[in-house]
Parts: C-alpha cells; structure tokens; sequence
C-alpha cells in the first residue's frame, strides 16, 4: 500500500511544516540527481539555468501561461 498525507500524518502538520518538509524532499531529490547518469554538460546547461533565473526572476514566465498558449497553439487550425 502506498503512503498517504493521512498515514504518514502530514495531513495533520502545519502550513510552515508541510514546506519545510517538501523542501527537505525537493534536495534529496535533487542530490539523488546530481548522482545521475547525466552527461556534464547537460548538468553545467541546468545549472546555468537555474542561476540565470535565480538571477533574473522576473524574465521567468510562468508555467501555466506557457501551458496555456501551447494549449491556444495547438488548438489553432
């Protein structure tokens, strides 16, 4: 049976504490990714990413504008 919010009691955890915990989870993911099969370069190009946009955070466009106008884009004939 897979874990649940409720059998794991996160359901029961406070707004500050739910984040705290997704953030410990994001970083273990991450980590377990920087041990990956990537090739190097693929790893300098996601780095070089992330810091432009930590750099830059209102050239970001969000994900749900994206997903809209691909969305409008292909509904086009």
């Amino acid at each position: 049976m897979p874990a649940t919010l409720e059998s794991l009691g996160i359901d029961k955890m406070s707004i500050d504490e739910r984040l705290v915990l997704a953030e410990d989870i994001y970083e273990s993911i991450e980590e377990e990714r920087k041990r990956s099969d990537l090739p190097p370069e693929f790893l300098a190009e996601l780095r070089r990413r992330v810091a432009d946009a930590d750099a830059n955070p209102d050239d970001c466009v969000p994900w749900e504008t994206v997903r809209d106008e691909a969305l409008a884009r292909m509904s086009k004939p």
